[in-house]
């Protein structure tokens, strides 16, 4: 392999152009990774049919073929197709809906495209393209680095080596036929692999291999033939129904027996067998488990909120506390210099300024240097929003001055610590000898550079104070002289003079306020933490109406390190702000919170911030501005990095989950009267009601219901007024696991009567028909009164849901052909029935579900009472 030399290095600067990278893209092929879990719709179909339901109606199908009956034969499998293709079509949309998912949460890269900087799928990125490189980054393919400073990078995903390796420009020994244990994990290489973390530094590289012709492509074909480990909650639920279906067998074996020896006629015994095993298998639990997060993860996609993991979806609706990042998440991170402060010689107290664009284009020349300094200590081409602040500061006041230096040649870059946050550039001037150096930083670490004497830090601490407590963010900057091209291993060997402070404004974004009271009348603690001033942080919790509650109650990153942990505990009860806070001290934040039983959910953009994101229930990482890092620590990500969307995603989890465990009381509740109206004439020696025939019917109704309409449902209007859920509080047991079966009970003494009532003066099959209409009918009650925990039958007909109406109509279309329509009549054993026993039977549908709306109402009326 030939490395680039530096004329090449430059002529990529430009990168790749649309059209080369669209062709490349075709030449190459798409560039997933072997072993993509997306189902065809091929394995799709194979999985339907191997489910029991599929399975007995098949064999309900078979058998009425054998008993020569060949149009119920053809109807059940007909029915059979129907169900598949309602299969195919839920099963379809959770796909689709994961396929988004799958392609937003991609890993993204920053390439040149035409010589501008484009953020693209990981898979987009083609052979040729320049990669651009910033610590946290995941490295989108394999690569050679042409471009860095101080690059390092964890190849512990190749190596199990856990340490960084450093990265040189145009330095290799690797060739390119060696296996990846011999050419990942080379220190002082230029190569960089796919996949891998930029822990350190940034750069360029040219992309020289994708997908399955990278390192971790090769070995990604070993997992071709791995599946995904399901969650728990769907295994508990998978393991719920194994042991439903076994019950179904023994139970229905039992019936098929006793049918037999009673009534000698065993083929009618199998049928109604089938019948009752059908009726008994609720395997819509798994459907619904599958259905409702895949596309409720979809619907978060749709709130600026991606889902990284599914099962955070289920606890988000049960957060207690929510600690949120200041800058960017309740701000806009749309920086503007809003006020100057320079320390110069001429005023011993410094001069202060206030910024305003429109009303004036001139800067007083005390503030030149300090706006000069600033930019020469800022990136060239900045990302950062202070940095951009600062050039656009220097453009407006500064551009035909000699305070600019485009010409200058940077040597050297001192970056962010955590033992002094600050950074410092080194800078070669076109005329000169002496290297000029720039810094800036965090006030107090820049007084530290500068070893300023106690007046001097009084003064300047008062000015620090004076800005923060208008909500500006503000940074210091200081200025050195050195010589020679040995530069000093730390900052604090240049010989800094401070210069003065800058005051940034970054507006409270306008949602805040309201999310903010929303989180409060929901029971979820607000907590913000910022690297800012006290006052800073004091001034945008005011604006953003969070509870600061008294002066003691803000915690300093100080103060937190001379903490035990015992004491942080009792202290973070109290704690609403949490200011001059380190990255690395989120983490014992989140510990402190979770010994105190609260549900967290954190969010973050850096790579320190990773332990934190993932110590919490829930973490959240920032879509615009975060690392590759974070994000692949967190469970959600924020495409906006809006702490409303948080709020917008809080409401929207506790929907899900409030919808989920409607819909499981609704499968449950549905099968103990079609599962009893199976079993009950059989053993008391009545005619049989329920073929497999009428159990396909009611399938039809019941599969889309409890995945389609329950997942459409809206939120319930005191959805944000709750306190946040008891997390171990199962989905679907104790009280919500009673009244679903209590429901189901009800209906089937209705059914049941409606039957026996029905058999003393209609003919058998007209009887049949009154009871399969007045449980249709309970049925379409059972999917109203359950869309509602609280509110009645009556007012949920208010609430929106297009797909309810749509399963409804249908039914009842369905139910009046079936009943009607004379050679289908025929097939289900029924005969029509007069106005009055329709109207009939349908009431008692209705009536059957009454009594549930009771207990529904008596907490509403035992709360009027005690007003």
């Amino acid at each position: 392999m030939v490395l680039p030399t530096t004329d090449e290095a430059l002529n990529d600067s430009q990168g790749l152009s649309t059209a080369q990278a669209r062709q490349r893209l075709l030449e190459d092929g798409l560039n997933a990774l072997p072993g993509d879990q997306r189902r065809t719709m091929q394995a799709i179909i194979g999985e339907t049919l191997q489910e029991p339901m599929f399975m007995l109606l098949l064999a309900a199908g078979s058998l009425y073929l054998v008993l020569g009956d060949l149009q119920e034969g053809i109807i059940l499998f007909g029915l059979v197709l129907v169900v598949l293709a309602l299969t195919l079509y839920q099963e379809g949309k959770t796909e689709r809906a994961m396929a988004a998912l799958r392609d937003l949460t991609s890993p993204r890269a920053l390439v040149l495209r035409d010589g501008q900087p484009v953020r693209i799928a990981g898979r987009e990125v083609v052979r040729g393209d320049i990669l651009v490189l910033a610590e946290g980054d995941r490295i989108a393919a394999d690569a050679v680095l042409i471009s860095g400073t101080d690059v390092q990078a964890d190849e512990s995903l190749l190596t199990g080596e856990a340490v960084p390796v450093g990265k040189l420009v145009g330095v290799t020994t690797a060739t390119p036929t060696q296996t990846a244990a011999a050419r990942a994990g080379g220190d002082g290489q230029a190569y960089l692999f796919s996949g891998t973390l930029l822990v350190k530094g940034h750069g360029t590289a040219r992309v020289i291999a994708t997908g399955p012709r990278s390192e971790i492509g090769r070995i990604g074909t070993a997992l071709e033939t791995l599946t995904a480990e399901r969650s728990p909650l769907k295994t508990q639920t998978t393991r719920l129904v194994q042991v439903l279906a076994v019950i179904a067998f023994i139970t229905s074996l039992l019936l098929v027996v006793a049918y037999g020896l009673l009534r000698g006629d065993w083929l009618a015994a199998l049928l109604a067998g089938i019948a009752l095993a059908m009726a008994m298998l609720p395997q819509e639990f798994t459907v619904v488990l599958t259905v409702l997060p895949a596309l409720g993860a979809w619907r978060l996609s749709k709130q600026n909120v991606l889902t990284r993991r599914i099962a955070a979806i289920e606890t988000l609706g049960a957060t207690s506390v929510l600690c949120v990042d200041k800058t960017g998440t309740l701000t806009e991170n749309r920086m503007t210099v809003a006020e100057l402060y320079a320390l110069g010689a001429s005023n011993v107290q410094g001069e202060r300024l206030s910024i305003d664009y429109a009303a004036a284009s001139e800067l007083p020349e005390a503030f030149h240097t300090l706006v000069e300094f600033s930019i020469l200590a800022s990136a060239a081409e900045p990302f950062d929003p202070m940095e951009k602040a600062f050039h656009r500061l220097g453009q407006h006041y500064l551009k035909d001055t000699e305070h600019l230096h485009r010409d200058w040649t940077l040597m050297q870059e001192y970056g962010l610590t955590p033992e002094l946050r600050a950074m410092s550039h080194v800078w070669k001037a076109v005329d000169g000898a002496a290297h000029v150096v720039a810094a800036k930083g965090a006030p107090e670490a820049i007084v530290d550079l500068c070893h300023l004497d106690a007046d001097t830090q009084t003064r300047v601490a008062a000015a620090v104070e004076a800005m923060a407590a208008k909500g500006l963010r503000v940074l210091g900057v200081a200025q050195a002289r050195f010589e020679g091209e040995r530069w000093p291993a730390i900052e604090h060997d240049f010989e800094f003079e401070f210069i003065g402070l800058l005051g940034l404004e970054d507006p409270l974004r306008a949602e805040i306020p309201e999310a903010v009271a929303q989180c409060r009348t929901a029971g979820i603690r607000v907590i913000m933490i910022t690297g800012d001033y006290p006052a800073t942080a004091r001034a945008i919790a005011s604006q953003a109406q969070l509870e600061a509650g008294e002066m003691g109650q803000i915690l300093t990153g100080d103060a937190m390190a001379v903490m035990s942990d015992t004491e942080l505990q009792t202290r973070m009860n109290t704690v609403s702000i949490c200011a001059r806070i380190a990255p690395e001290q989120k983490l014992r934040i989140v510990q402190a919170l979770k010994a105190n039983d609260e549900i967290v959910a954190m969010t973050g953009d850096g790579v320190n911030d990773a332990p934190a994101l993932k110590a919490a229930h829930v973490g959240v990482a920032m879509g615009g501005r975060g690392t590759d890092v974070a994000r692949e620590a967190s469970s959600l990500v924020l495409l906006d990095d809006n702490f409303a969307s948080i709020v917008r995603a809080v409401r929207l989890g506790r929907r899900i989950f409030d919808n989920l465990r409607k819909s499981m009381s609704y499968i449950l509740a549905v099968h103990v009267p079609i599962a009893g109206v199976a079993l009950l004439p059989v053993l008391l020696g009545w005619p049989v009601v329920l073929f497999p025939l009428h159990i396909a019917f009611l399938e039809l109704v019941i599969d889309p219901a409890c995945s389609m309409v329950f997942e459409n449902e809206p939120s319930e209007l005191d959805v944000m007024q709750r306190a946040p859920r008891d997390v171990n509080t199962p989905l679907f047991g104790g009280v919500t696991l009673a009244l679903a079966l209590l429901q189901g009970l009800g209906v089937l003494a209705v059914v049941m009567g409606a039957y026996a009532w029905g058999a003393t003066w209609l003919t058998e099959t007209a009887a049949r028909a009154f009871a399969f209409t007045t449980l249709v009918s309970a049925n379409l009650a059972l999917i109203f009164s359950n869309r509602s925990r609280t509110g009645s039958l009556l007012a949920s007909l208010r609430v929106p849901n297009r797909t309810l109406w749509i399963v409804t109509g249908v039914t009842l279309g369905f139910l009046g052909l079936v009943l009607y329509l004379p050679w289908l009549a025929r097939l289900f054993f029924f005969a029509p029935l007069s106005a009055t026993d329709l109207l009939t039977a349908a009431s008692l549908g209705l009536v059957s579900v009454f009594w549930f709306e009771a207990i529904k109402l008596s907490p509403r009326l035992s709360q009027r009472r005690s007003r």
